[in-house]
């Protein structure tokens, strides 16, 4: 997310150096800059994760079994089921890989439609301002454009099916969490959990490197911090 990093850098650096007030930018290369920070972070990102083995291979977003299978998996080993499970964290993490580049349009699409207060809040916002506003304004339709890709791509798998039997059944005893009352809510949601943990980190570590990178544009988005 180099040019997110670049924009939040060089605010960061003019701002302590300056104490310039925000209301001093252009309206339109504030917004502009960011949004283009932004926009190319986010097609980073979600390139990286929707890359072979871009959830399984990475544990931080790697999607285990659910918590239900997860407490049963020693006994399915014992029983012979490993292949089972081992193909059902497959076949999760590979749904989850093959839904979030749905997700680039609909990021493109908020940051487009991103108001400049919008971007003045993120650029004096908190370590994940950035990122909770693309939750607040993405996640919705994301779960949306993911449901029937997971839902394709795990519906053949038996112990999917059986999971989907018995877990919907529990959920309404209050036994399964709402969210894994069903193995495609699990996975649609174990997926944007990925996508927007890995956005955060990678926008606190811009944070806290004030002094990374610096470009000719940002230098002209943020020169008028200066005046």
């Amino acid at each position: 997310m180099s040019r997110l990093l670049t924009t939040l850098t060089l605010l960061a650096f003019t701002l302590s150096a300056y104490s310039a007030d925000l209301s001093s930018l252009s309206n339109k290369d504030a917004s502009n800059g960011l949004k283009e920070a932004l926009i190319q972070g986010a097609g980073k990102a979600v390139g990286k994760l929707g890359a072979v083995d871009g959830f399984l291979n990475n544990p931080e977003v790697k999607i285990p079994l659910p918590d239900n299978l997860k407490k049963a998996e020693k006994a399915m080993r014992m029983f012979g089921m490993g292949d089972q499970a081992d193909e059902l964290v497959l076949k999760m993490n590979r749904a989850a890989e093959a839904a979030v580049p749905e997700a680039k349009t609909l990021l493109v699409n908020s940051v487009k439609s991103m108001s400049v207060s919008d971007a003045k809040n993120i650029l004096t916002g908190g370590d994940d301002a950035a990122t909770q506003y693309f939750k607040r304004t993405t996640s919705g339709p994301m779960a949306e454009k993911f449901l029937p890709i997971v839902k394709k791509a795990t519906e053949n798998v038996a112990l999917a099916q059986q999971y989907n039997k018995f877990a919907e059944m529990g959920s309404q005893f209050g036994l399964v969490k709402k969210d894994q009352a069903t193995l495609e809510q699990y996975v649609t949601q174990k997926t944007l959990d990925g996508v927007y943990l890995m956005m955060a980190e990678e926008e606190k570590a811009i944070r806290q490197d004030p002094m990374g990178q610096a470009s000719s544009l940002l230098k002209k988005v943020f020169g008028s911090l200066g005046n």
